[in-house]
């Protein structure tokens, strides 16, 4: 292996180079991009992506992304197109070209039969001043001066524009669509971010006889025994059933601290009167969020009522993999 400090250097001069090359592409976005955010906005249809070569490869990942976040697109190769897969082409349809020459025999021809189809095209180029560029719509330049191939051959800095440039184009459509997070989940139910979107406190929560509860007229000892049923923790409902505190096993210690004569002491003395609640509808994800937040394992979930109706754990939400 060659010098590691070398090898250490050129990774760090091919990252600045890329970076580099996003920072002189953002300065150049303007009017044009909010041009193509309005053109994909207002289709009618779906997105086609396509280039070729790498640039294919950055389109297969645009494709999937503005799939992801509600703009229904597909990558469809030119070769392929051009031998029978434009059948997927419908008038209404918005494509989005990317190409570094801008000169691509496939692309041009492909470009040709897409504007005889009524289809509007959005083009990403690394040679603004070109054949694609006479024929599109939208240009949106992704130029760069260099390559971070230290021979200026292999495509690096300028795959990175493209793809930041489509993913720029996506949030700006999620952004103007009002996508949110639950719509998000609703495109990716499966793995761990899929349980991170989907499960609610309701799913994970201990409800019915699982809630621990004592009455503000209790006294320790009940708070004890329920406490020890119900993993150290329980809460206190006033005589309408409404949370009137909380004691947690932390509470208990530090009593203990004090006083060993604990039994008869009334809750309403010991519990904490401004309890963490969340409600049963919020995502799981969120209860761990505020757990961390305030340094606690577990949250009383209450209804509109402020009445305790379950309890949620953070070792629950961890077996369910939503961490």
């Amino acid at each position: 292996m060659k010098d590691q400090k070398k090898i250490i250097s050129l990774g760090k001069k091919t990252i600045r180079a890329e970076a580099a090359a996003l920072t002189e592409m953002a300065a150049r976005v303007n009017g044009k991009f909010a041009e193509a955010v309005g053109v994909l906005l207002a289709a009618k249809g779906k997105v086609i992506v396509t280039g070729v070569g790498k640039s294919g490869l950055i389109g297969q990942k645009i494709a999937a992304t503005l799939t992801s976040t509600g703009t229904p697109a597909l990558f469809l190769h030119p070769t392929d197109a051009l031998h029978g897969d434009l059948g997927i082409v419908s008038k209404g349809d918005v494509a989005v070209i990317i190409s570094k020459s801008g000169g691509t025999d496939e692309l041009c021809e492909l470009l040709t039969v897409l504007k005889r189809t009524g289809v509007r095209i959005i083009a990403l180029l690394g040679t603004p001043d070109s054949p694609l560029a006479a024929q599109s719509d939208v240009v949106l330049d992704v130029s760069v001066s260099g390559e971070a191939c230290p021979h200026d051959l292999v495509p690096t800095s300028s795959t990175t524009t493209a793809l930041a440039m489509g993913d720029a184009l996506a949030i700006a459509l999620l952004d103007q669509r009002d996508f949110t997070p639950e719509d998000f989940a609703c495109f990716h139910p499966g793995g761990g971010l899929g349980k991170k979107l989907l499960l609610r406190v309701a799913d994970l929560m201990l409800s019915g006889k699982d809630v621990p509860v004592v009455s503000d007229t209790a006294t320790m000892k009940e708070a004890v025994i329920e406490m020890t049923a119900k993993r150290g923790v329980t809460a206190v409902a006033d005589a309408e059933g409404k949370l009137a505190g909380v004691i947690t096993d932390g509470d208990l210690k530090r009593l203990l601290a004090r006083t060993e004569n604990i039994f008869g002491l009334p809750v309403s003395e010991v519990m904490n009167k401004g309890p963490k609640t969340i409600g049963q509808d919020q995502l799981a994800v969120k209860a761990a969020t505020l757990m961390q937040e305030h340094r606690v394992t577990s949250l009383l979930v209450t209804d509109r009522e402020r009445r305790p109706v379950g309890i949620i754990h953070l070792h629950d939400i961890m077996q369910a993999g939503v961490l």
